[in-house]
């Protein structure tokens, strides 16, 4: 299976093991992520798809799926599921 991450320039795909938890993903990124993970904002690719029409600025959709209200924070118990598109805040420094 595999998650996203996405912004205004690039949507990539990253695969991972089902049943991978939050923290482990944010690792498959970068190690520093998953040993100062804080927490994962996630959407789902279909709450994606819905709120896209109309628009291709990724922020502008962004905004559409959390006002409604399907843009969520999990915890480090999460289990990334296929196709979840993820935003992992963390403490990492540069």
């Amino acid at each position: 299976m595999c998650f996203f991450t996405a912004g205004q320039k690039e949507v990539r795909a990253w695969p991972l093991q089902i049943g991978t938890l939050a923290p482990r993903a944010a690792g498959t990124i970068h190690g520093d992520f998953e040993k100062c993970f804080i927490k994962a904002m996630v959407m789902k690719y279909d709450d994606l798809k819905e709120n896209t029409e109309g628009s291709r600025d990724f922020r502008e959709v962004e905004t559409k799926v959390k006002a409604a209200g399907k843009y969520r924070a999990e915890g480090k118990k999460y289990i990334v599921e296929d196709g979840d598109i993820i935003l992992f805040m963390h403490n990492a420094t540069k």
